[in-house]
């Protein structure tokens, strides 16, 4: 196969959760190293990478921890912990030679840029990952949301979602070994028969921007280069 990639810049999506590993909980360094190597893979081809991650490993608005919270004030407490994550990752990245920048869509100077998108594209254009924190800085919107998002105001060419399994299920394979495994899915498949690829809102932003979803399994090696070289690995959701 070429070693041209299929696309100039993407926005790699990962969840807070996967961050955790095994322990459910925090942040396990041995993820955190293989993800960045996986990063270190497509910037080599001269992919332009943006990155959104999740807060789930630490808190999440919508948690049993939440319950007696204030929704805004929970969703608050999801976007700072999404800040500590980009924090990780930028730091791992770094470690190995990968140029960074992080942004934020709260204001916190000290740590991070603010997120301003012709700054955010020329770090892209000069070769820098740059990493989203924060979400969208509103309560009850996802940082799937914020990725899709950030992806259309970078004109990024397609999200990709990293996850545990390799794609997009009829059920939870971890749970149902009868669930069937979709190669390709139109927006409104997502939409009607209420898949588990992104939230409502997300998937709605990404048919009105026919942006193209490719969901992944980000846990095994070189798959996260497959995809970027083109391989027709996991599932696809497009119009």
């Amino acid at each position: 196969m070429s070693e041209r990639p299929a696309f100039k810049r993407i926005l790699l999506k990962l969840s807070g959760e996967s961050l955790a590993g095994d322990a459910k909980f925090g942040i396990n360094l041995e993820v955190l190293r293989r993800y960045s190597a996986e990063v270190k893979k497509i910037v080599d081809l001269g992919v332009q990478v943006a990155i959104v991650i999740g807060g789930g490993n630490i808190f999440r608005g919508i948690s049993a921890a939440a319950r007696e919270m204030d929704r805004v004030s929970a969703d608050y407490m999801g976007m700072l912990a999404t800040v500590i994550n980009s924090m990780a990752m930028q730091n791992a990245l770094e470690n190995i030679g990968v140029v960074t920048r992080a942004q934020t869509a709260i204001p916190m100077n000290q740590i991070a840029e603010p997120f301003i998108r012709r700054k955010a594209v020329r770090h892209l254009e000069k070769g820098r990952v740059v990493i989203f924190a924060a979400g969208t800085g509103n309560p009850y919107f996802t940082t799937d949301t914020a990725a899709v998002l950030r992806a259309v105001e970078i004109e990024a060419e397609v999200i990709l979602k990293g996850t545990r399994v390799d794609g997009v299920y009829t059920a939870d394979p971890e749970k149902d070994p009868t669930a069937k495994k979709f190669d390709e899915l139109s927006y409104l498949k997502v939409l009607n028969d209420e898949l588990r690829v992104m939230d409502t809102t997300a998937i709605t932003l990404s048919m009105d921007n026919n942006l193209p979803i490719i969901v992944f399994n980000m846990e095994a090696e070189n798959n996260l280069r497959r995809v970027v070289l083109g391989e027709s690995i996991g599932t696809k959701v497009r119009g």
